[in-house]
């Protein structure tokens, strides 16, 4: 896989990418015209399956991606796809009666699972914030303001500073509150404020309002004081209600992840100091991720690690998109080659092995050689198109940045 591709020709290799695969696919393949909506699962050959049922992240995902690429350039496909998401998620996803979004509806529309869990609101803010931020439309930045509301007033807790993993569909507590089956019961989780994180981010970007904005600027510093290990520059993953720490796994597709959000984080908020603080640690994150979690001789990052040294080397789709990100950040923010040198072997990783250039959009999962795993999704409730649409932009707007400063 080449490391010596020009700025230039790695934004003409993501903008391709997302024009001629990415968005097609799920503006294609994906889109349910019986039965409205999008379909919950797409076989990796590209089959639908018209009686999955359809989740309200993946929903709320596939509203981001085409709000942002409306944004960035107003095709009349996309602002289709994100007026179909839209619409979707107000008419299926939204609960009447309690407020906030289902966490899944069957194949028709009708609601499968009503529990309130936070980071599916999250996502809902994220991309009614984004379809605001495209569009203008009005009702989208109200909704998304009756979710940040709606969490505020049931999902947060004032004596630990953090927010519940989930509610009952009435916002009262439930007893399993896990995010998935592999996730711990835990209350709090790295990935739930994460999350909440980047939503809030977008929605100060849209909104003046000074509750968001403090509540952006608390996300932040929880993340920084709490949930990044300063020893170590990883992220604890669970925490029991005190914040006592629930798990040693590293995940370093979120810490690179984290790393360049929380940065975006501080740049809304505007606070040159707490901005110096995020931008040195995702320096550290990102060194933290390529000592261990990064595979030097072909590219990518592993799936996950323990400090014992067991390394999962299987390679998902999300990391891959959040590390070339992550890696120019880093690069951006340091001026060290190796940052750049290994965004662009990261993405040629992705050309080579992750993206599907039979069959369209990128492999679930694919093994440390590149060998697609059998049996997986091409979509499904987790299997969406937000990383890697946001991957492409984020890539095309940081290579024209460097290229103004004079990078090569």
């Amino acid at each position: 896989m080449t490391t010596t591709l020009t700025l230039s020709e790695l934004r003409a290799a993501a903008e391709r990418e997302l024009r001629e695969d990415i968005l097609p696919y799920w503006a294609g393949r994906v889109v349910d015209r019986a039965q409205g909506g999008f379909f919950g699962a797409v076989s990796s050959a590209g089959r639908p399956d018209p009686n999955a049922g359809k989740g309200g992240v993946l929903n709320a995902r596939i509203l981001w991606t085409f709000s942002a690429a409306f944004r960035n350039r107003p095709d009349p496909l996309y602002r289709e796809m994100e007026d179909r998401a839209f619409g979707y998620l107000l008419e299926r996803f939204w609960d009447a009666q309690h407020s906030g979004l289902f966490w899944e509806v069957d194949h028709l529309g009708r609601m499968l699972d009503g529990r309130k869990q936070t980071y599916g609101q999250a996502f809902g803010i994220y991309g009614l914030a984004e379809y605001f931020r495209a569009t203008g439309v009005r009702e989208a930045l109200d909704r998304a303001m009756r979710l940040f509301e709606d969490i505020e007033s049931h999902a947060f807790d004032p004596v630990a500073g953090g927010y519940w993993e989930a509610r009952g569909r009435d916002w009262q507590p439930i007893d399993d509150i896990r995010l998935s089956d592999v996730d711990l019961n835990a209350p709090f989780s790295m990935n739930n404020h994460l999350h909440l994180l980047e939503a809030y981010t977008t929605l100060a970007q849209v909104v003046a309002d000074p509750r968001v904005t403090v509540r952006l600027r608390a996300l932040l510093e929880l993340m920084l004081d709490r949930i990044l290990d300063p020893r170590t520059a990883h992220q604890i993953l669970f925490f029991d209600e005190r914040w006592q720490p629930m798990s040693q796994v590293i995940s370093d597709g979120h810490d690179v992840e984290t790393s360049w959000l929380m940065c975006e984080a501080a740049g809304v908020l505007g606070d040159p100091e707490l901005a110096s603080r995020a931008q040195a640690m995702a320096v550290r994150m990102v060194d933290a991720v390529l000592d261990g979690g990064y595979d030097a001789e072909r590219g990518g990052l592993y799936l996950d690690r323990l400090p014992d040294g067991h390394v999962n080397t299987n390679k998902d789709w999300w990391p891959q998109a959040e590390a070339v990100v992550g890696f120019l950040n880093a690069y951006q923010l340091s001026g060290r080659a190796e940052h750049l040198a290994a965004a662009l072997k990261t993405w040629g990783f992705i050309e080579a092995r992750v993206i599907d250039h039979e069959a369209g959009e990128w492999h679930t999962r694919v093994s440390r050689e590149g060998v697609p795993e059998a049996g997986l999704t091409k979509v499904d409730f987790w299997k969406c198109p937000y990383h890697n649409t946001r991957a492409m932009l984020e890539i095309m707007e940081r290579t024209h940045e460097l290229e103004a400063t004079g990078s090569r």
